[in-house]
């Protein structure tokens, strides 16, 4: 077990280092009202107050995620702006031929992180802030994540956590129930769930991470997946290792 207040203290430390590396001014973050991004959001606020800006970006999402974001950020004073995605997508999809109908295919679901990272990297530039991203430990072990979606940021802060330590955090931080309760989504369409989506739970991924023991079939499983998504943690490949 984690000491909480310790490592609360520690993340904003570190978090307030890499904007001053980077002579940056603060930091932008996407809230989608799910439990990791509420987190993160959090510790941003915690770390640079007014600095720390949170964009909800709905794209035929659930209402009731952008209800359950606004409500996190009025709750803890996080300076927040919602810019709706659906126009972009609908004119991606009229570019590439596709109708709305095909939400569920994987291809195209994933524009609508990619086109949040761009946003997110749209007012970084404006603003001068970084991008700072929400994954945890249990999506980037297995490769949940977009790449070049929410998988392009510039600093992961809660990259060291598992879902259940994440968990843990939210309740030290007294983020509402509404936020650690609800099924982990990425909202990629109506009723998706994280753990249907993957066909393995959070719990069985954090034992596999923390004890290196879980029983058949997760653990083949779980290596499928490590094995699959190892191009998504790592540059893209060249001919020769480049030296600087």
């Amino acid at each position: 077990m984690r000491d909480w207040k310790e490592e609360t203290q520690k993340i904003i430390t570190w978090m307030r280092k890499k904007v001053e590396e980077a002579k940056a001014q603060g930091l932008v973050l996407g809230m989608s009202g799910g439990i990791d991004s509420s987190v993160v959001a959090v510790l941003a606020q915690k770390a640079l107050g007014e600095k720390s800006l949170g964009i909800m970006m709905p794209c035929y999402s659930i209402p009731q995620d952008l209800e359950d974001a606004l409500k996190v950020a009025q709750m803890f004073s996080i300076p927040h702006r919602v810019i709706p995605l659906e126009k972009p997508y609908d004119a991606f999809l009229e570019v590439l031929g596709e109708k709305q109908e095909n939400s569920r295919s994987l291809a195209l679901a994933n524009l609508k992180p990619r086109l949040r990272m761009c946003t997110l990297y749209y007012f970084a530039n404006r603003l001068n802030y970084l991008v700072c991203g929400a994954s945890n430990r249990s999506e980037i072990t297995v490769g949940y994540f977009t790449k070049y979606g929410d998988g392009g940021v510039d600093i992961l802060p809660i990259a060291h956590l598992t879902k259940t330590e994440v968990i843990e955090l939210a309740r030290f931080l007294n983020l509402p129930s509404f936020i650690i309760t609800k099924p982990p989504s990425a909202g990629l369409w109506e009723g998706q769930t994280d753990e249907e989506e993957m066909g393995i739970t959070y719990e069985k991924i954090d034992e596999f991470i923390l004890h290196k023991k879980v029983e058949e079939p997760y653990l083949s499983q779980i290596k499928s997946k490590i094995r699959a998504s190892e191009h998504k943690r790592k540059m893209p490949a060249t001919p020769e290792e480049i030296t600087i």
